[in-house]
């Protein structure tokens, strides 16, 4: 399967959408409960421009989306403006193939050429194929809050991961 890297815009907002909402329906990668609409999505986008954050999507050689990685605000706080939390979401029926890996590495790619410094992802404590994806970009543990959400009938543990970076060169306070 040939795969494509895209800056992905508004016109793939159903495709990411329906990759999202498989996500809340049948796993605990998202900690939502209810399928999201579109006016959600085009919220999502409009802060995703504003702030400048890309939507990278891998596509196959027809063009559909088969997963899509972005990041955003981490914290509010100015102090936190080198600090991003990232996703990274694989259509189900293309896992296993690959597609997280090169979005991730192109996620990582991209925060450099932005001058962030840490990349933090934030990963359900169960989700064993995400946690190893990060280690072996040599993103690092740095912390769990227990019971820190309720789906499915059961406690879910949300671990975090950092990634830091060797940018930027000449950070400022202001």
């Amino acid at each position: 399967m040939a795969v494509s890297l895209i800056e992905c815009d508004r016109t793939r907002s159903a495709e990411i959408l329906a990759i999202l909402n498989e996500a809340i329906l049948n796993s605990t990668a998202l900690y939502d409960y209810k399928p999201r609409t579109m006016a959600t999505m085009d919220a999502w986008f409009d802060a995703k421009f504003k702030g400048n954050y890309p939507v990278i999507g891998a596509i196959d050689e027809s063009g559909r989306l088969l997963g899509f990685a972005t990041y955003g605000m981490f914290r509010e706080r100015p102090a936190y403006k080198y600090t991003v939390e990232h996703s990274v979401y694989v259509d189900r029926e293309c896992r296993g193939r690959g597609v997280g890996r090169l979005l991730l590495g192109a996620l990582i790619e991209r925060a450099k050429s932005q001058e962030y410094h840490v990349l933090i992802g934030g990963i359900d404590g169960d989700n064993a194929v995400s946690i190893e994806m990060h280690k072996k970009f040599g993103f690092a543990f740095c912390g769990e809050i227990r019971e820190a959400g309720f789906k499915f009938g059961r406690w879910l543990h949300l671990v975090f991961y950092q990634l830091i970076l060797s940018t930027p060169k000449h950070p400022v306070d202001e």
